[in-house]
């Protein structure tokens, strides 16, 4: 409780912006040209709640609701299922965009033979590697943090794969996941990258734009002025603050970028500005889960530092608020199931704007009348155990 929210204003060196064709509207639309092969892919919802951007006193905020992807209750299955169809339609040499109907045929999976695919994961990326690998009809191997919730370990075995949690944290998990796959053969599909390996998480970021491409499309002519972007290693949140800043140019919206304060890896890199990365220091502590990550993905970072307007590190009940306010909506608004990680950014906006102590804060983002906001909510209640004890009993109240 004696946990505060931070707010970092940073210069984003516009001058030196590097990287941003990789995620332009035309990758976008590549990359939504795959997801539309995958059967099942729907766009997901983009909810208007009006009345309570009249209660806040806003123009609006909007959430895109990540708990209808796929039938995954989270966003992750778009990085990891375009990342997987680049390397199969790589390794079959069929020089032409990938197609999930001609990654599946018999032909396909006879000159393929059995691949297995590994990652580590907090609970969703695995998930969505687990059913990337299930649909194109091959293996894989999911290791899991300590602490992760035994429902989303389930979760992922029920999708067939060889899944565990080990006895280290986060970070230590992926070191262990690159080392199995490489005695074993595997592919190793993690959404962060280091020095030597920036292809495959490149790929699983060019996969997110689908959601880029999908809000802009709902959102028509209505113009965001504030982004929130939850961030782990920051994967997510750089592909799509990457794909605003190409499709809006100098009418890009503010990008924030929020992370819990017991993982903000992200705001002491920003904090400290000397180039270098810096990892967050202690035990990773936070009931936003698939945000506990100690290193930022250096891809992500190049990408941040140079279009990121405000870096927050924010405590638990901010995000417990959030997951409160979307379950409990004002008449006439619509219901949002949101997890943990999913409630953070949209718990963040709403207590700016509802909580008289926190208005220097609000002022410092420009959050005002005229603000269009627009938040992720990147998953569902994917423990449901947890959920029901934040929303029923109150857990982590401010």
């Amino acid at each position: 409780m004696n946990e505060q929210i931070k707010v970092l204003a940073y210069q984003p060196k516009y001058s030196e912006r590097k990287g941003f064709e990789l995620f332009s509207e035309n990758q976008a639309k590549k990359v939504r040209a795959y997801h539309q092969t995958i059967p099942g892919y729907e766009p997901t919802p983009l909810i208007n709640l009006e009345n309570l951007s009249s209660k806040l006193g806003v123009k609006g905020i909007y959430v895109k609701d990540e708990s209808f992807r796929f039938g995954l209750n989270a966003f992750k299955s778009l990085g990891s299922s375009y990342c997987m169809g680049e390397l199969l339609t790589e390794k079959l040499d069929l020089n032409t965009a990938p197609d999930f109907s001609r990654l599946t045929t018999k032909e396909a999976r006879e000159a393929l033979g059995e691949m297995t695919f590994v990652t580590a994961t907090d609970g969703n990326h695995g998930r969505g590697v687990a059913w990337s690998a299930k649909m194109l009809g091959h293996k894989s191997i999911v290791l899991m943090p300590k602490g992760t919730a035994a429902e989303r370990l389930e979760n992922i075995r029920k999708l067939g794969a060889d899944a565990w949690i080990t006895d280290v944290e986060y970070d230590a998990t992926v070191q262990m996941a690159a080392k199995l796959a490489e005695e074993r053969g595997g592919v190793l599909v993690q959404d962060t990258a280091w020095a030597g390996y920036e292809s495959v998480p490149l790929k699983i970021m060019q996969g997110y734009l689908t959601l880029g491409l999908e809000i802009v499309e709902a959102l028509k002519d209505t113009k965001p002025t504030h982004l929130f972007l939850q961030a782990g290693v920051g994967s997510m949140a750089a592909a799509v603050a990457a794909f605003f800043v190409n499709y809006y140019g100098k009418e890009c919206p503010k990008i924030i970028i929020v992370e819990p304060n017991g993982a903000d890896c992200l705001y002491k890199t920003a904090e400290a500005a000397d180039g270098a990365i810096h990892a967050y220091d202690g035990e990773l502590h936070s009931i936003m889960a698939g945000l506990c990550c100690g290193i930022p993905c250096t891809v992500a970072w190049d990408l941040l530092d140079q279009c990121a307007d405000f870096f927050v590190s924010m405590p638990d009940w901010v995000a417990a608020d959030g997951m409160r306010i979307l379950g409990a909506p004002l008449p006439g608004d619509t219901r949002i199931i949101s997890g943990e990680s999913g409630a953070s950014c949209f718990g963040l906006a709403a207590d700016l704007l509802r909580k008289p102590e926190l208005s220097v804060l609000k002022d410092k983002v420009g959050l005002g009348e005229n603000s269009v906001i627009l938040c992720l909510s990147t998953e569902g209640a994917t423990d449901r155990e947890n959920y029901r004890k934040i929303v029923w009993e109150g857990a982590f109240a401010s």
